[in-house]
């Protein structure tokens, strides 16, 4: 009995003693439960928050990716106006989602809800808007879109360009002062009276460059295309565009501050994306509301014509310029000049005329080679900046034709052209074609219209695609700051910044 006793108080001391250990056990188990449950909903509070972000930032909008190469998120949703508010309806949307079990395979009767997790709130902090700090997030996703595709080679070909545009003031020229000049002194001179001998006459003197005006008064389409009656016609509502939604209400602006200057390897790169994503002369984009579009970018007109117009008023103006450096250069052609206006001089008896029909002379032979240029420009050809006495195309005598004064000339100072070596020769330097001098046009026009101008490309050309009639470039964003407050009805709660872009 003795021995029956001592065993029923051992195994009775051996079962409290269990007992006790299970209770130690059980609170640890429950605490590292807890601690898993807490770090479970952190973790899972993360995902959620990255998963709803980048599920935001999927709803680019695909029509301007797929004509611009370009991600942003389009506010309005296809709807009138854009907002934020919608955007964060959004993401409000798919952390919810991601919250509930709604979607888990028989989840009501297999699995239990171990988080017990509920969106609070999202607050949105901070946005880019395209239009933001005068277009200069719209213009990193434009140089984002090309960087990866040009050499540095060639932007280094590009900068010499301008540099040399620069060096020589090809559009900084007085050459229409230079010409209003004399025009003034001729005119003053026509009809004096002087003394000849016993005798009073009056004296004629006719301005050279009659016949070149009136060349000049037919339009520059005339002058330099063969058919201009084909030139683009198409027009657009400049009051329905961002350019002029700026200055005449306002627009949609963001709270994101830039971090990193522009250089000029980003001006150049966002001059490339333009030249690759717009239509311009000799590569229309039919399906778009201007054709010419990198000739609005530069003019800044609301239809096709003008703008043409503009950047060629623009090609002769830099042509003439690097022409007339040129004939004041070249020895041959700066003497028969000078032998051409001494002569024309003494034929009217007024030497003192002589500098002044050299000028006028010299800016007219310019001014048709210009033309020639261009036209060739036009028709596909290439054109140095800067000519050399092969590349020149008219010949003094083809000018004082046109002028009505090749009759005056000394034998030996007319000549005809070599077409053939010309062109061969143009094409043997390093010569531009009309896209250069648009690049070159477009790195000397003001960066800030120049941006707002193809802001204005794009809502014109989205709003011609089904669905997006109210397409407004304003009120797009790329990038998103958000706060976003989870709870958990085991009463955890969680605050989730993220920053999130393309």
């Amino acid at each position: 009995m003795r021995n029956g006793r001592h065993d029923l108080q051992k195994d009775g001391y051996l079962t409290i003693y269990a007992a006790l250990s299970l209770t130690i056990i059980l609170s640890l188990y429950l605490a590292l439960l807890e601690g898993v449950r807490v770090h479970t909903f952190q973790m899972e509070a993360q995902l959620i928050t990255d998963i709803a972000t980048d599920s935001v930032l999927a709803e680019y909008h695909q029509k301007l990716f797929e004509r611009y190469g370009m991600f942003w998120i389009d506010t309005s949703y296809g709807s009138t106006e854009p907002s934020v508010e919608t955007l964060k309806e959004h993401m409000e949307w798919y952390v919810q989602q991601n919250c509930d079990m709604e979607d888990v395979f028989l989840g009501d009767y297999i699995y239990r809800d171990f988080l017990g997790m509920n969106l609070d709130s999202i607050t949105i902090l901070g946005t880019v808007v395209a239009s933001d700090d005068d277009g200069r997030f719209f213009r990193e996703r434009a140089v984002e879109v090309v960087k990866d595709d040009i050499g540095l080679g060639f932007l280094e070909q590009v900068s010499r360009w301008l540099d040399t545009v620069e060096i020589y003031g090809l559009l900084d020229s007085s050459l229409e002062e230079d010409k209003r000049q004399a025009d003034e002194v001729i005119e003053e001179l026509d009809g004096q009276k002087r003394q000849a001998g016993e005798k009073w006459v009056t004296i004629e003197v006719k301005n050279p460059t009659v016949p070149i005006e009136e060349i000049k008064r037919k339009g520059v389409l005339n002058l330099v295309i063969d058919h201009p009656e084909k030139v683009s016609a198409k027009g657009i509502d400049s009051d329905q565009v961002i350019s002029c939604r700026r200055d005449r209400e306002g627009i949609n602006q963001g709270n994101w501050k830039a971090e990193d200057e522009e250089g000029l390897t980003e001006r150049l790169l966002w001059q490339e994306y333009l030249m690759r994503y717009c239509g311009f002369y000799g590569r229309e984009l039919e399906e778009c509301a201007l054709q010419y579009q990198l000739e609005y970018l530069i003019v800044g007109k609301d239809n096709d014509t003008d703008n043409l117009k503009g950047v060629l008023h623009r090609i002769i103006s830099i042509r003439e310029a690097a022409n007339t450096m040129y004939l004041y250069l070249d020895q041959e052609k700066s003497a028969g000049v000078d032998a051409a206006a001494a002569l024309l001089a003494a034929t009217v008896t007024l030497p003192e005329l002589q500098p002044v029909f050299k000028t006028v002379i010299m800016l007219g032979w310019a001014y048709m080679e210009s033309l020639h240029d261009v036209k060739c420009l036009l028709e596909g050809e290439k054109i140095p900046l800067l000519k050399t006495k092969e590349t020149w195309h008219y010949d003094l005598g083809l000018i004082l034709e046109d002028m009505n004064l090749d009759g005056l000339l000394a034998e030996g100072i007319q000549g005809e052209v070599d077409e053939e070596q010309s062109k061969g020769s143009a094409e043997s330097l390093v010569a531009l074609s009309y896209a250069d001098y648009l690049r070159i046009l477009l790195a000397l026009s003001p960066l800030e219209k120049q941006t707002f101008r193809m802001m204005d490309i794009m809502e014109m050309d989205i709003r011609q695609t089904p669905g997006n009639a109210h397409f407004r470039i304003d009120g797009c964003v790329d990038r998103i700051m958000a706060e976003i407050s989870i709870r958990s009805s085991y009463g955890y709660s969680v605050k989730i910044c993220k920053k999130k872009k393309y």
